[in-house]
């Protein structure tokens, strides 16, 4: 069997490491497992009065039986495994295998899930490179290997720069279950933590009690754990870790960890700087030197983002550059480098400069030609602000009282969240919306100048919906099954579904982000007044 790092993991080993697991479930669930076979199994879970599921890598869920789990079943098995802690999980000593528990109301657990944990040796050598010498942070969806891969960086760290590693362990997911840590963390010492809450202060122990150079820790979700986490950065000690978030957007938007990047504050420049940065007079900075000097985001099970120097990547998101970041593979067991490439997602409040002076020019240009005349409806937003920001920006609009009136609304994020009266009419008739971060009128010229550029070059959701309208007409008229339209947000894509719904056929949305896009297809019921079911996912 093959692991997301592209190698042999159905060792002998592992497969009885699984076999501990498998033995610990209900006799006719085991028998089941044994026939199924363990190839990329993720975890099981077992839920009073359902069937037992079994969850794979490449297969998604398969029932195991067609017989509901009985509470004596659920039981027997959490007889079998060490006690639940404070965090609701458990293990099997010796090994790296999770069981977590749901409880009902008086305590009692009735539903398991038994998550598989497996050693993968070289899952750590897509960051070879940066380990031996600086402090990384490690981002990525929940099961998409940054446990696994940590746990090899230990390993690595002690075993082969022979550096004195300690791991601080908070659920026991990293160095298994009991007092002797799984051998897959080599020979780097383990610090259990008794409860999750006082994780920051075992992190400080380990610096001040066993002389570490590198220490490993695990979900660091708490300011103060990210406190923590800097008095180790502090001291010159090397620190690997994962934080909550999938990327580094994420923490740049995380109050309580973008201290973690150096932190983010509102700066407010005076006249004659604000004019030489070319720049508004409120601005967002880094604040201090960021804990971490590198941050990888893993995108998949082979695939990841490397930013090297956290700070640079940070001070130029902040300026309003477009984020790039060095994208790596492991195939084969070897590591291979595909270049730097933009990320697609980019902070918000953030307004993005264009590095050409000469399509800066071009654009001031365009902006001075003749525009037709914008609606705007104002929802929770100040009237006399945005009247005075229109003014500011010299644009072609006049603001009216009714969605009727309107072809764009203009509203705040806590508004937009809630869909109510006029924005749910909005959203039914297509009327684009636009969410501002704060009601200031230095947040409206910024929506106002980004509306004025779409006018020029039409409107990205006009054109989308526009392809959405042109999908129909193959299917209805010219017989085709299906279409798939350009990738687009979830917002448009939603727009997209209610407009397609309209004429009776079906859609979905496919595809990952930022390629996540609306496939039209023919529904059974289409021509017969029936509309199918869309969400706008």
């Amino acid at each position: 069997m093959d692991n997301e790092f592209g190698e042999s993991i159905q060792s002998e080993d592992n497969t009885q490491e699984v076999d501990l697991l498998i033995d610990l479930l209900p006799a006719r669930i085991s028998d089941m497992m044994k026939q199924h076979g363990y190839r990329g199994l993720i975890e099981i879970v077992l839920d009073l009065g359902r069937p037992p599921i079994a969850r794979y890598q490449n297969y998604g869920e398969m029932s195991i039986s067609d017989i509901e789990v009985t509470q004596q079943e659920i039981d027997q098995t959490v007889a079998q495994l060490s006690e639940f802690g404070e965090d609701n999980r458990a293990g099997i000593p010796r090994t790296l295998h999770r069981v977590s528990a749901i409880r009902n109301r008086r305590e009692r657990i009735v539903g398991l899930t038994c998550r598989v944990g497996r050693s993968v040796s070289g899952s750590a050598g897509i960051v070879g490179d940066l380990i031996e010498k600086s402090s990384i942070l490690l981002l990525g969806p929940p099961g998409v290997g940054k446990t696994t891969m940590l746990r090899d960086v230990a390993r690595t760290l002690a075993d082969e720069l022979g550096k004195r590693v300690v791991v601080v362990d908070t659920s026991n997911e990293i160095g298994g279950d009991g007092d002797i840590p799984h051998p897959g963390i080599g020979q780097a010492r383990r610090m259990q933590v008794s409860s999750p809450e006082l994780q920051h202060r075992v992190m400080i122990e380990a610096v001040e009690n066993h002389t570490p150079e590198a220490i490993i820790i695990d979900e660091i979700g708490t300011a103060l754990e990210a406190d923590a986490a800097r008095t180790i950065a502090e001291r010159g000690v090397q620190l690997i870790g994962t934080a909550h978030g999938n990327s580094l957007t994420n923490l740049m938007q995380n109050p309580t960890l973008s201290d973690l990047i150096g932190g983010i504050e509102s700066v407010t420049l005076g006249d004659d700087e604000a004019r030489r940065r070319d720049s508004q007079k409120t601005i967002l900075e880094r604040r201090t030197a960021p804990t971490f000097d590198s941050l990888v985001e893993i995108h998949s099970f082979a695939t990841v983002a490397v930013h090297q120097d956290v700070a640079r990547t940070v001070d130029e998101a902040l300026r309003g550059f477009k984020i790039e970041a060095e994208f790596r593979e492991i195939k084969d067991g070897e590591m291979y480098s595909l270049g730097r490439k933009t990320l697609s997602d980019q902070p918000d409040n953030v307004q993005q400069k264009d590095t050409s002076k000469s399509q800066e020019r071009s654009k001031n240009i365009r902006k001075q030609q003749i525009r037709p005349e914008r609606k705007l409806l104002a929802f929770g937003v100040s009237r006399s602000r945005l009247e005075e920001a229109i003014t500011s920006v010299q644009m072609s609009a006049r603001m009216v009282d009714s969605v009727d009136e309107a072809d764009c609304v203009i509203t705040l994020r806590p508004y937009y969240r809630r869909r109510s009266g006029p924005l749910r009419r909005a959203e039914q008739r297509a009327i684009p919306i636009y969410v501002l971060r704060n009601n200031t009128i230095e947040q409206m010229e910024r929506q106002l100048e980004s509306m004025q550029d779409e006018d020029l070059e039409d409107e990205p959701i006009t054109i989308a919906l526009r392809e959405a309208e042109e999908a129909t007409s193959k299917i209805l008229t010219e017989g085709a099954y299906s279409v798939e339209l350009s990738p687009q947000s979830g917002y448009v894509r939603r727009l997209q579904h209610e407009l397609i719904s309209r004429y009776g056929l079906a859609s979905v949305s496919k595809g990952d982000e930022p390629s996540r896009r609306v496939s039209v297809r023919a529904n059974d019921f289409a021509g017969k007044g029936k509309l199918s079911k869309v969400t706008g996912r």
